[in-house]
């Protein structure tokens, strides 16, 4: 397969992708799981949803960070597979792409659920044929743009948005207070059972993960679109919730699948229930849309890695769409709405779901721990690694509360999952994860430069735009010393003059003198910690860079504190432009944030290599 036809175009800006974000989370969690709730826990229900939205923050702060480090498509499997493995990338692959697609095909069950609303003669037959119209549709504007894809989410998005905010506004003076009291009937632990059932409305807000390799500048697109749709989204919730709950009766709210619908027809009318079906349309679709482009992401991504067939991560070669992967999700989907009931398999799902979010926590703490120089999220999670060790606690504590029968899916599902990777996958790949590097590291000091760690570099350095300059080039191919021992500047010198003797066949005594009668002349220590030792030799267009780093110290002078980091230098009188920018690449690289951090810590010339390679310094063009 021609390897472009695998690339996905960056045509996704923050709009697109906040509302790929929004929309995934507005869905029968803010139209009918209202009054399911109401039923068990009153109108402290208000309550569930607050804590069900908290509890989706470590999931949001972890996939920030893993997205922002590693903006490629598959999202949920990717960060998993560089993070845990071929095995758990497998599980984890196939089960993200079977629960986003089996919430999408809820999604297009509402939609058909609308239609019946109007043309109830056509029942169950009827829903089903608009289900399976409504995937085919979004099927065929994914396939022909994702920038227009994206555009028809916006348009659905911020008019669902609108609709939504005209409910709050004129709904809120018509709340009757006394309708909140007894505010928590049932008691405290019906909130919290309530809170898990709940808490999958919030799901859908991390799919725009799944499609971070389309996301232009997504280091900071990502994470900004996540947190602008869960503060909004969650806020509107709340204020929908609130309203509903204040304008209908309790007896009528109870149990009531159009609870959001009632509320509106009790504040305005007929008006209002028409209002609330065309939201509850665009919801639906806004949630479809979003999801047959989450999902499809899954398989292709796992064919890019040897998962799955090759066949899966073919694109289109003038669209730049993932037209197989994307066919073949839209067909599990046609064939869930023609053949299963999509609502009995929602708990296990969801069960999955929370599972994956369990997975994605753990990934930060291995990806982390692991401190491969080339994993350099533009957004870190705070309170790192408590946020995510009590995440995994809880999402454990939510899948034992799912019950037996969906916790038996999952297992069943799991076990599918084992024997493709014993069957397919073992035998054709054995990628090194981020957790093999780490116990590596634990374990043995000395190793081989690993894919892994090639592989981050490559994707740090797509995600930021950064293409190689002159200087980049000189440090990639040029002579890295790491000494561990501490020394004075005199023992360096006729350390680097014999590197250098073989490398720009001089004189070796000539290139120690020099180096010699340059430190005579003026110190090279130029900031604490710094030197730039450089001389000239002989010759025409002749400029090499040596990167020095001195673990213990190179004494320069007695007034000088000893010296970790060193740049070498050595170019002929032509060059002498050149050696001043050379400098001031040096001076951006070292007043880097944690530069200093990461030169100690990096683990061998390689990743002292990377710390160069991959700093946000402004690069030039041209050779000179």
């Amino acid at each position: 397969m021609d390897p472009k036809h695998s690339h996905l175009k960056r045509e996704l800006g923050l709009i697109q992708l906040f509302c790929i974000a929004s929309g995934a989370m507005i869905s029968s969690g803010l139209f009918v799981l209202p009054g399911i709730a109401f039923a068990v826990a009153g109108p402290a229900m208000l309550l569930s949803f607050l804590i069900a939205s908290a509890l989706m923050l470590p999931a949001l702060l972890s996939k920030a960070e893993l997205a922002t480090a590693m903006p490629k498509s598959g999202g949920n499997y990717f960060f998993v597979e560089r993070s845990l493995g071929p095995l758990m990338g497998t599980i984890a692959g196939l089960m993200d792409w079977f629960s986003v697609a089996l919430k999408t095909a809820f999604a297009m069950v509402g939609i058909g659920g609308i239609f019946l609303l109007f043309f109830p003669q056509y029942g169950i037959t009827g829903l089903k044929i608009v289900a399976v119209s409504a995937t085919l549709l979004f099927m065929l504007l994914n396939l022909i743009s994702v920038k227009g894809s994206g555009l028809f989410q916006v348009i659905l998005v911020f008019a669902l948005l609108f609709i939504l905010a005209v409910v709050i506004v004129w709904g809120f003076p018509r709340v009757d207070v006394q309708r909140f009291e007894p505010f928590n009937p049932m008691g405290f632990k019906a909130v919290f059972a309530v809170a898990g059932m709940v808490f999958v409305s919030f799901g859908g807000l991390t799919k725009v993960t799944a499609v971070s390799e389309e996301a232009k500048n997504p280091g900071r697109n990502i994470p900004l679109a996540m947190f602008l749709a869960f503060t909004i989204i969650s806020l509107l919730y709340l204020l929908v919730v609130f309203v509903t709950i204040g304008t209908v009766a309790p007896s009528a709210l109870a149990g009531s699948l159009t609870p959001v619908a009632m509320g509106a027809q009790n504040s305005m009318g007929t008006f209002g229930t028409v209002l609330v079906t065309v939201a509850a349309a665009f919801a639906f679709a806004t949630t479809g849309n979003a999801g047959i482009m989450a999902a499809s992401r899954s398989p292709m991504a796992m064919s890019r890695d040897g998962l799955l067939p090759a066949w899966f991560s073919t694109t289109h070669p003038t669209l730049g769409t993932p037209i197989r992967s994307l066919m073949v999700t839209s067909l599990f989907i046609i064939a869930v709405l023609t053949f299963l009931s999509v609502e009995a398999l929602v708990k296990t799902a969801s069960t999955m779901m929370i599972l994956m979010f369990a997975l994605v926590n753990l990934s930060v703490i291995i990806m982390r721990k692991s401190k491969i120089e080339g994993y350099r999220p533009s957004f870190s999670s705070p309170f790192f690694p408590y946020v995510q060790i009590g995440a995994i606690l809880i999402y454990g504590f939510l899948i034992f509360e799912m019950g037996i029968i969906p916790v038996a899916f999952t297992g069943g599902f799991i076990l599918f999952a084992l024997v493709w990777y014993l069957v397919y996958v073992q035998q054709r790949i054995n990628n090194e994860s981020a957790f093999i590097y780490l116990v590596k590291k634990v374990t043995n000091h000395h190793f081989a430069r690993s894919h892994i760690e090639n592989e981050l570099r490559s994707i740090s350095l797509e995600r930021d735009s950064i293409e190689f300059d002159r200087f980049d080039h000189l440090v990639k191919d040029g002579l890295i010393m790491d000494i561990k021992e501490q020394m004075g500047a005199t023992e360096l010198f006729a350390r680097l003059a014999r590197e250098l003797a073989i490398r720009f066949e001089e004189d070796e005594q000539r290139l120690y003198e020099l180096f010699l009668e340059r430190e005579r002349v003026s110190s090279t220590v130029i900031a604490p910690g710094l030197a730039i030792p450089h001389i000239i030799v002989e010759g025409e267009h002749r400029f090499e860079v040596v990167l020095v780093r001195a673990l213990e110290g190179v004494i320069f002078s007695e007034l000088s504190k000893p010296v970790h980091t060193m740049f070498v230098l050595i170019g002929s009188m032509d060059e002498r432009n050149y050696h001043l920018r050379a400098l001031m690449s040096i001076a951006h690289i070292f007043q880097e944030e944690d530069f200093e951090k990461r030169w100690l810590a990096a683990r061998n010339k390689e990743q002292l290599r990377d710390v160069i390679l991959l700093s946000s310094r402004k690069r030039g063009t041209g050779v000179n």
